[in-house]
């Protein structure tokens, strides 16, 4: 960013700091409050961190900070808030951006940010500023706590902030292009920290009691001294380690000069003795090109073994998401005089500072004092010391606060817990696995250190590295979690650095544990399994008593006995109890029977005062609907109610069965519940070896081999082990026989340097020789190399084909002999017709000769044919009779020839045959035979309703209605309503016209029970659901919604509803809807049709009660006015005389329709010609009274 670019009023700020002339500084009289106003500037900074680029560009910090805090120490509020925007300034800058921005621009600044704290920190690599800040920092801890006031901690606070930040800014590896042993711009800031005694500080921090709150600061900071640094190399640092790394890098030089000299040769071979421009072309035999010839070369015989199909073409590119994640972390080796003084800082730190330090640690952290992931540097102090410790001079005691199982319990939660995280936070899944790679780097150290204290001449030592071993062999995690770490290693997440000590730390762990099982007899380790059970839910029927009903007959007397005691002496009472479940899950009113089994147990339990105590608590607590009695009942009462819930079969909740797995799948209505059962076993290590015998294992390890070259001996050492482990001392050599591996294989006996790698040269050699000698028996292992293979390929590869199904081992499934698939073709065909009986079953109780389970015989019924599919065997609810016997039909038949002239027909037929059956299996047989043409002729005849006059008491509306109110619906076996069908079927006159002369009398019957504004509501929706029909002319369900107490009662009336379905309106259905719906299906001119049959009735009494207009009036005959009034006051007078008198809502209604305006609307049911004059007879005719209805809407009524 350019100077002429930053902001005005932010370069007159900068202006008026001061300036440098000759070495000196000269401060400005406002210096501080420029200070203050950048510090100001920095708080109110955009996304774009605008003032923090302009001040970088500006090297405000180079040219002017540095300066005031060298050169203006004695000047401490200056001082102070110099390090207050320092710290500001060095900050991060994922801190300041949240992480790495993904947007081109927002990017873009990120890297200027980047860049100018790199140069901010090559301005700190000198000795007087960290001198200026040791000083400083030395003269605060001088401070005692009574002397030590709040600034003073915050100043201590920024400082050791000051000096986190600029040891946290990664340095710029193309820039520098350091070598090893040479002087970065890391190592001059470590050196001139070195110098200024700010090491010493942090070592007093470290191991002072009284300054532990700077505990996770100075651990942080330590942590960032020594980044780069390898804990084993550093160690080694001095007069005699130079010979051994002088050595090490002989042998890698050697590598590479043989490896050069080798390319050299093969480069001299290429060249022929003459000019080879014309070298000709040659057809490769045997190799296809795009068409059916030869492939045609084109250049010299030398370059054939390099041929490749790919050569040309343009590389895949892999998706930015597939890529392999990249190594973040670099060792290098520092210049020897920083090296000394580290290795010098290590050993004080271990010495004095390690355990008091680690140990304040852990307390922040599990006091939940520390800030988020502030774990990640406990570890890695962990793992560097740890390590350290081990290679320089082993002293468990200076290790001894993380040398304990609670530790390695820490670490394992952490590790697992990093794991869960990578998996659901998918954003950030790269720092996750950073962090569970510092993890697995930890419990790494544990193991080498715990290992390391069995050669310790101690015995206390190796007592307690026994007793260690002793924990974490027995605990099942820890065996368990290297193999979820190799099962869930993804390569786009973790680096190969991780998968190289996830190696290393598996192959110390077989190591450690094999020599511990050697040295023991038996080891026995815990043992965790799930293990699944079915818990039965309640059923809908009572379950068998363990007493008969005679036995609970005689125990009656004895507890009658008891009860008339409690009842005579109330001392005798057992105090009340609480007959429900409070922490139980199911809701408290669903657990009256819950209750009733208690009280029927401490009955059968001869327990008499105490089910009567929890019968009268049962009773407050649920007193709706006399369940356990009224609140006044007598005590004879209640010693009936108790007898009778004594012989009652009550619902009881069945004990949870364990079941064989494949039985479960045959249980109905079944909830499958894991329980983690734990249990002690002997140990055996070739049985958990097994458990690496997978080709995901194997194929993670043969990953890290394609990098042999860069590998350590070390790790290709942990490589060829594990291999070797596999397939020497399981014999399972065939699960390496891999293509890939092969082609690696190849690669390695054509290295160069082939002998640097003896080891993996012989193992390779091992395992081609086993292959070949397979390859000359199984001519099939060929193509086996193309696949990954699990144990049970590789056995059927090395015995034999089909050696699976001749196993001898128990879990293995009999295979079926033709024998024994002829038994149960000729089994299943003579019984999958009989009526009554599971075929399955009759065929597993005539297979005695090899035990079979439900399912195997399923499935090997449907692989040979036999039946199309496993869900034609499946158990379901109700009647299993399917087919009809002869006699069944001929039964069936003489129940339709003597029920045929009855009311109900399929009625009395279902109530008399003998194979119960479903109404639809009846229909449908019926219908086959012939013997009803139509479903409509099984329907219950109705009788036909008198009219009121003609009744004479001998039945009345009501009681006609409350004959069979259920069995409407119950005809049509697809569950649809006798109306419904019926409407559909017949002409649309007729089915209306039997619906309108049941709703006449259900009208009439309604109205005398004072429901008459409801059915004028319902009357009103209807003609307002026709309009809306022919208006939109699109119909669907409309819901008829009661807004009004009166309206609401009239929906929960029985009657009403019966008279709702039989004008057609459909019920609610169950779970989803609320209100009854008007059918989409039912037309405009089908809806007026069902509203003026509710108005008929209503009309004919009108013009009882009125007198009659006289024809020649006109005025009399149009007055609909008039009309609507009487209706209204008709309405009224019927409520007065049921006893009911005016509400206010009527009276309020009375006055609206007097004030304000209404709409109405005449319509005539047979015709809907609008001409007044045509309507009107001819003089002197007698006048014909046509029935109308009226419809009154009010603007302001809500229906």
């Amino acid at each position: 960013m350019d100077l002429y670019m930053m902001n005005c009023e932010l370069l007159a700020t900068c202006s008026a700091l001061g300036y440098s002339e000759g070495g000196t500084y000269h401060k400005e009289p406002d210096c501080l409050e420029s200070v203050k106003d950048l510090i100001r500037y920095l708080r109110h900074e955009d996304e774009s961190r605008d003032v923090r680029r302009q001040l970088g560009a500006a090297q405000i910090l180079q040219s002017d900070l540095l300066p005031i805090l060298t050169q203006h120490r004695q000047d401490k509020p200056l001082f102070d808030a110099v390090i207050r925007l320092m710290v500001n300034l060095t900050q991060p800058a994922l801190l300041c951006f949240g992480s790495v921005p993904k947007d081109p621009s927002v990017r873009h600044h990120f890297l200027q940010v980047l860049s100018y704290l790199q140069a901010y920190k090559e301005a700190f690599a000198s000795e007087k500023a960290f001198g200026v800040l040791s000083e400083t920092l030395y003269e605060l801890l001088q401070l005692g706590w009574e002397d030590r006031q709040e600034e003073d901690n915050l100043l201590i606070e920024r400082i050791l902030l000051l000096v986190r930040n600029i040891l946290h800014v990664p340095a710029n590896l193309e820039q520098e292009k350091r070598i090893d042993d040479d002087a970065s711009i890391h190592d001059r800031l470590l050196w001139a920290i070195h110098l200024s005694g700010m090491d010493d500080l942090l070592l007093f921090l470290s191991s002072s009691s009284a300054e532990q709150q700077w505990s996770l600061h100075v651990l942080e900071i330590v942590s960032l001294m020594f980044r780069d640094q390898n804990p084993e190399q550093l160690a080694g640092v001095g007069q005699g380690h130079l010979a051994q790394e002088r050595s090490t890098d002989v042998a890698e030089l050697e590598v590479l000069r043989q490896r050069e000299v080798a390319e050299k040769r093969a480069r001299a071979l290429q060249r022929g003795n003459r000019h080879s421009r014309f070298g000709g072309s040659y057809i490769v035999q045997g190799l296809k090109s795009i068409g059916e010839r030869d492939v045609v070369f084109h250049k010299g015989l030398h370059n054939l073994q390099n041929y490749s199909s790919d050569l040309g073409k343009q590389p895949r590119r892999v998706p930015k998401r597939r890529q392999a994640a990249q190594e973040l972390s670099v060792h290098r080796r520092s210049v020897l005089n920083v090296r000394l003084f580290l290795r010098d800082f290590c050993s004080e730190f271990l010495e004095n500072c390690y355990n008091p330090l680690m140990g304040a640690v852990k307390d922040h952290l599990l006091r939940e004092r520390a800030q988020q992931h502030d774990e990640t540097y406990y570890m890695w102090a962990m793992a560097f010391f740890m390590a350290f410790n081990r290679a320089a001079a082993f002293r468990p005691g200076l290790v001894s606060e993380t040398l304990s199982v609670r530790t390695f319990h820490f670490v394992e939660q952490n590790l697992t817990n990093y794991y869960e995280m990578m998996l659901t936070d998918r954003k950030e899944a790269a720092s996750w696995a950073r962090r569970m790679h510092l993890a697995l780097k930890a419990y790494q150290e544990l193991l080498a250190t715990v290992n390391e204290m069995d050669a310790c001449p101690d015995e206390a030592v190796r007592e307690s590295s026994r007793i260690i071993k002793n924990n974490i062999f027995y605990m099942m995690e820890y065996r368990e979690l290297f193999l979820a770490l190799f099962r869930k290693f993804d390569e786009r997440y973790h680096p190969r650095s991780f998968l190289r000590d996830l190696v290393e730390t598996t192959h110390l762990f077989l190591k450690m544990l094999e020599r511990f099982c050697r040295s023991r007899g038996n080891l026995m380790v815990q043992n965790k399994r799930k293990k699944r059970k079915k818990k039965k839910k309640v059923q809908d029927q009572g379950v068998a008593f363990s007493q008969s009903p005679g036995e609970l007959e005689a125990m009656w007397p004895a507890l009658a006995e008891q009860l008339l005691q409690c009842a005579q002496d109330p001392e005798l009472s057992v105090d009340p109890v609480v007959p429900f479940d409070a922490a139980s899950e199911v809701p408290v009113e669903e657990q009256r029977v819950e209750a009733m089994v208690r009280i029927q147990e401490c009955l059968m339990a001869g327990q008499a005062p105490q089910a009567l105590a929890l019968l009268r608590s049962a009773r407050e607590v649920w007193p709706d609907g006399n369940v356990f009695g009224s609140p006044v009942i007598s005590p004879g009462e209640e010693m009936q109610l108790l007898k009778q819930i004594l012989s009652a079969p009550l619902p009881r909740q069945q004990e949870p069965v364990e079941g064989d797995a494949e039985e479960e799948e045959e249980e109905e209505e079944e909830e499958e519940l894991q329980v983690v059962q734990v249990s002690e076993k002997e140990f055996k290590f070739l049985d958990y070896l097994k458990r690496f015998a997978s080709s995901t294992i194997v194929r993670a390890y043969m990953l890290l081999l394609r990098s042999y070259r860069q590998n350590s001996a070390h790790t290709n050492h942990c490589i060829a082990k594990m291999l070797h482990r596999l397939a020497h001392d399981l014999g399972m050599e065939a699960l390496l026989y891999q293509l890939s591996l092969f082609c690696l294989f190849s690669q390695l006996l054509s290295d160069p340097a082939a002998a640097a790698y003896k080891e993996l040269v012989t193992f390779a050699k091992y395992i081609l020789g086993k292959f070949f000698a397979l390859a000359a028996v199984n001519q099939k292992v060929f193509v086996e190399l193309l696949f990954w293979k699990n144990t049970a390929v590789v056995r059927e590869m090395t015995q034999g084909y089909g050696s699976l199904d001749s196993g001898s081992s128990s879990h293995r499934v009999p295979g079926w002999s033709p024998e024994e698939e002829a038994q149960l073709q000729e089994l299943y065909l003579a019984h999958k017709d009989v009526e009554g009986q599971d075929v399955v079953e009759t065929i597993l109780a005539h297979l005695k000769v090899v035990p079979r389970t439900r399912k195997q015989v399923i499935h090997h019924l449907v692989r040979m044919g036999l039946a199309d599919s496993v869900k034609e065997f499946q158990k379901r609810k109700g009647t299993q009779i399917v087919l009809w016997t002869e006699d069944q039909e001929l039964e069936l038949q003489r129940l339709f020839e003597e029920f045929r002239d009855s009311d109900d027909v399929l009625g009395h037929i279902m109530k008399n045959i003998t194979a119960k059956r479903s109404r639809a299996r009846v229909v449908d047989k019926l219908l086959a035979l012939g013997l009803v043409s139509e479903r409509r002729q099984l329907y219950k005849k109705r009788r036909k309703k008198l009219a009121p006059s003609c009744m004479n008491g001998e039945e009345s509306p009501r009681d006609s209605w409350q004959e069979d109110p259920e069995e409407e619906d119950e005809h049509l076996p697809e569950g649809e309503s006798e109306d419904e069908e019926s409407e559909e079927d017949l002409p649309e006159g007729q089915g209306q016209g039997s619906s309108s002369l049941s709703a006449e009398n259900l009208g009439q019957s309604l109205r005398q029970e004072g429901l008459s504004a409801p059915l004028l509501w319902l009357q009103s929706s209807l003609i307002r659901a026709a309009n809306d029909r022919e208006e939109d002319g699109c119909s669907q369900a409309i819901p008829l919604v009661p807004l009004t107490e009166e309206n609401e009662e009239a929906m929960e009336n029985e009657q009403f509803q019966h008279l709702l379905r039989k004008l057609g309106i459909r019920p609610p259905s169950s779970g989803q809807e609320t209100f009854w719906r008007i059918p989409a299906k039912l037309s405009s001119t089908q809806l007026r049709r069902v509203a003026a049959s509710l108005s008929q009735q209503e009309n004919e009494e009108e013009r009882e009660e009125e007198p009659e207009p006289d024809p020649g009036v006109p005025g009399e005959q149009g007055s609909s006015e008039d009309q609507a009034e009487a209706l209204r006051a008709l309405l009224s007078a019927r409520k007065r005389k049921a006893g009911l008198g005016p509400t206010e809502e009527e009276a309020t209604r009375e006055e609206e329709w007097n004030s304000a305006p209404k709409k109405r609307q005449l319509l005539d049911s047979d015709e809907e010609d609008d001409d007044e004059g045509k309507r009107q007879a001819v003089s002197g005719t007698p006048r014909i009274h046509r029935k109308k209805r009226f419809q009154i809407e009010d603007e302001d009524e809500d229906d």
